[in-house]
């Protein structure tokens, strides 16, 4: 895939945009390989998330969240009894952690000190992406079998409203100003918007020309969010009135999606072992300025907002079985291969 040169990338000042006129440009620099940090084990993956004030990048695995000290960029802990982990959500005002366990419809309650599970709590079926609000101090799981946002309230641990999504939620993201969490609605090619008082879906939006959206991230201080299309295209939206603004192409079996606030960039982590990079130019504009090769199936990631580092989960795979009986076998993952794939710009 073709990088680009960092003296065609543009960037803004965090926060600042040149509405109507072009903006002023920055020297930038293209993302490379720094460094690989090893975990092993077996078992697959999913979601990544980072505590930029703790310095510790959270890591789904198997039955377990692997937790990396990002200083030392080692495993410095674990999370045990997580049976198909998916999502790890940070409430890191409250010392809490909210792990969603497939296999047993529950949430787990962590206390991100001691890294000890305090309770249990039932959600929908397959609970799945989930996030933290802060606003409310309340956490909201997608539970993508049972079409539904189970919504807890972060202190006492106990829910608090499920939420009827009427499709298959995916990722999510909150924006507090307005007071909406969203969620991609995959089979539906919708983004719902939920009113964080009410607990209720107030808004049904589109995302044409994408569809089958997945990741999703957002720009809160500009009110847009951005998603990662099963058809190859990353969108932005606008969050206020769910308006389609840009669309920049990407690669294929994309996952994840992040934004750098201090950067203006977009990330877009595609199992075809690629991360588009895209920037922000002003609220209507989206220009793509670096794909990314990564490994093949490092499609989850997270960003760093204070190193401005990305982070991708990877392993290394046996060779797919011949079909049978007219169905390829999905390749085996090697045991102790697992490792996160450290990205950063180049200085």
């Amino acid at each position: 895939m073709k990088i680009y040169s960092s003296t065609l990338l543009v960037l803004a000042t965090a926060g600042l945009f040149c509405l109507g006129t072009p903006c002023p440009s920055h020297a930038a620099d293209a993302y490379k390989l720094i460094k690989e940090v090893p975990i092993g084990g077996e078992g697959a993956w999913d979601y990544l998330s980072i505590d930029p004030a703790a310095h510790r990048l959270y890591v789904s695995h198997a039955t377990k969240v692997v937790v990396i000290d990002l200083k030392q960029d080692k495993v410095v802990g674990e999370i045990a009894d997580t049976p198909g982990v998916h999502g790890v959500a940070l409430a890191a005002d409250l010392n809490r952690g909210f792990v969603t366990d497939g296999r047993e419809n529950k949430v787990s309650v962590v206390d991100l000190k001691t890294l000890q599970t305090l309770s249990k709590v039932e959600t929908g079926q397959n609970p799945d992406g989930m996030l933290y609000e802060p606003a409310s101090q309340e956490v909201y799981i997608f539970n993508g079998r049972g079409q539904s946002a189970t919504v807890l309230d972060g202190k006492s641990g106990k829910v608090v409203a499920t939420i009827a999504l009427e499709g298959k939620p995916e990722f999510g993201a909150a924006d507090p100003k307005l007071g909406r969490v969203y969620d991609n609605l995959e089979d539906k090619s919708e983004v719902v918007a939920i009113d964080t008082k009410t607990h209720q879906v107030v808004n049904r939006w589109p995302i044409a020309p994408g569809e089958e959206a997945s990741g999703m991230a957002i720009d809160a201080a500009h009110h847009r969010l951005f998603l990662g299309c099963g058809n190859k295209k990353m969108v932005m939206m606008d969050g206020t009135n769910g308006k389609v603004l840009a669309d920049v192409p990407i690669g294929s079996g994309v996952d994840a999606n992040a934004f750098d606030p201090g950067s203006q960039l977009a990330f877009a982590s595609c199992g075809d072992g690629t991360v588009t990079i895209a920037h922000e130019d002003s609220p209507d504009k989206l220009t793509v300025v670096q794909t990314l090769q990564t490994e093949p199936r490092a499609r989850t990631m997270a960003v760093d907002p204070k190193t401005h580092k990305i982070y991708l989960a990877s392993a290394k795979f046996e060779a797919s079985a011949p079909p049978s009986g007219g169905q390829r076998q999905r390749p085996r993952i090697i045991p102790d291969t697992f490792k996160i794939l450290v990205y950063a710009p180049e200085k």
